[in-house]
C-alpha cells in the first residue's frame, strides 16, 4: 500500500472529488480525517466506509474559510492520531454570475472558501510539518484556474490564485522537507458538475473542450492524488499536474 502508516486530512471530503480522495487514500493504507461543511450523513459514511478497509477515520465539520474551524479541522489529525502527513486543500464552491451581475457576496464566499480556505488549511498544518521535517500539501485547482470561464469569474480567480500560492508554499516549505504541489481537474462527474454534464447544450460545448472527449470519474483523478501524496512524489515540489482529459491544455 502507497500510503501506509499515513495521516491524511481532506477538506470537502463528504461528497465529490473530496470523499473520492479520502476513499482512495484508505485504500492505500492511509487513516483519515474527513471534513465537512453540511450533510454530516454524508461524512460519516466516507468514515465507516475507510474504517471497513482496516483504516482509521474521523469525520470534523468545519468551514475552512474560518480560521479557528480551519485550525480545529486539522489538530483533529494531530488530537486522533498523534500526526499529519497529507493536508489536501479540496473543499469548494460555485457561485455563478456574469461579471456585471456578481455581487460582491458572491465573491467574497467562493474567493474565501477557495483560497483563504487553502491558506488556513496550511497554515494550521505548517506546526506538523515543521517538527516532522515532513509532509505534504496537495491543492486542487481547475482548468477555469488556467483558461478562465464564463459567468464564474471568481471561481478563476480564486483557483487561479491557488496555482500561484502552491508555488509560494513549495519554496517557503522546501527547507522542512515539505512538497506542496497542485492538482488541476476538468469535469468530473460529480454534483457540482451535473448541470453541464446533463444539459444537452452545455454537453456538447465542453465535451469538445476534452481531447479525449469524456467527463472524468473519480477513479480516472484519484491515482494523481495517491501519487502525490506518497513517498514515489518525494522529489516533485511546486508542480501543477493537470489531470483535465486535455481540456486545459495551451
Amino acid at each position: 500500500m502507497e500510503l501506509e502508516g499515513k495521516v491524511a486530512v481532506v477538506t470537502g471530503s463528504g461528497r465529490g472529488v473530496g470523499r473520492s480522495v479520502a476513499l482512495a487514500f484508505g485504500r492505500e493504507g492511509a487513516d483519515v480525517v474527513v471534513n465537512y461543511a453540511h450533510s454530516e450523513k454524508a461524512a460519516a459514511e466516507v468514515v465507516e466506509e475507510i474504517k471497513k478497509m482496516g483504516q482509521k477515520s474521523v469525520s470534523v465539520k468545519a468551514d475552512v474559510s474560518k480560521p479557528a474551524e480551519a485550525q480545529a479541522l486539522v489538530q483533529a489529525a494531530g488530537d486522533n492520531f498523534g500526526r499529519l502527513d497529507i493536508l489536501v486543500n479540496n473543499a469548494g464552491i460555485t457561485r455563478p454570475a456574469m461579471m456585471h451581475k456578481m455581487t460582491e457576496q458572491q465573491w467574497d464566499e467562493v474567493v474565501d472558501l477557495h483560497m483563504k480556505g487553502t491558506f488556513l488549511c496550511a497554515q494550521a498544518a505548517y506546526p506538523f510539518f515543521k517538527e516532522q521535517k515532513s509532509g505534504n500539501i496537495i491543492n486542487v485547482t481547475s482548468v477555469a484556474g488556467i483558461v478562465g470561464t464564463v459567468g464564474q469569474m471568481n471561481y478563476s480567480a480564486a483557483k487561479g490564485g491557488i496555482i500561484s500560492m502552491t508555488k509560494s508554499m513549495a519554496r517557503e516549505l522546501a527547507r522542512y522537507q515539505v512538497c506542496a504541489n497542485v492538482v488541476s481537474l476538468g469535469i468530473v462527474a460529480t454534483e457540482m458538475t451535473e448541470k453541464i454534464r446533463t444539459d444537452p447544450k452545455l454537453n456538447d460545448i465542453y465535451m469538445n473542450r476534452i481531447l479525449l472527449k469524456k467527463f472524468a470519474e473519480p477513479d480516472d483523478i484519484t491515482p494523481a492524488f495517491v501519487f502525490l501524496a506518497s513517498d514515489k512524489a518525494h522529489y516533485i515540489t511546486g508542480q501543477l499536474l493537470c489531470v483535465d482529459g486535455g481540456y486545459g491544455m495551451i
